[in-house]
């Protein structure tokens, strides 16, 4: 008594989609290869990545041994006061 009653929905026709065969062939290539760049473009990114990890190295260092000098510097202030 109180469910809504809902519309019947006609099911659409089943529609049939011929198949299509493509043949793609290849563009020709045009110009030089790029295979013999991949060894100087590889020797770059690894250098870039290995530069990038020594300068992080580098960067941590400086910074512990900053923290390290504060330390000792209070320490030694503190030592000369007493």
């Amino acid at each position: 008594m109180f469910r809504p009653k809902l519309p019947d929905v006609p099911t659409p026709p089943p529609t049939l989609i011929p198949q299509q065969h493509h043949h793609h062939t290849p563009a020709p290539a045009a110009g030089r290869s790029l295979s013999p760049y991949a060894g100087p473009v590889a020797a770059v990114l690894v250098g870039g990545v290995v530069l990038t990890a020594l300068l992080a190295a580098v960067a941590v260092t400086a910074i512990s041994v900053a923290i390290a000098a504060v330390v000792l510097r209070s320490l030694v202030n503190g030592a000369n006061r007493r």
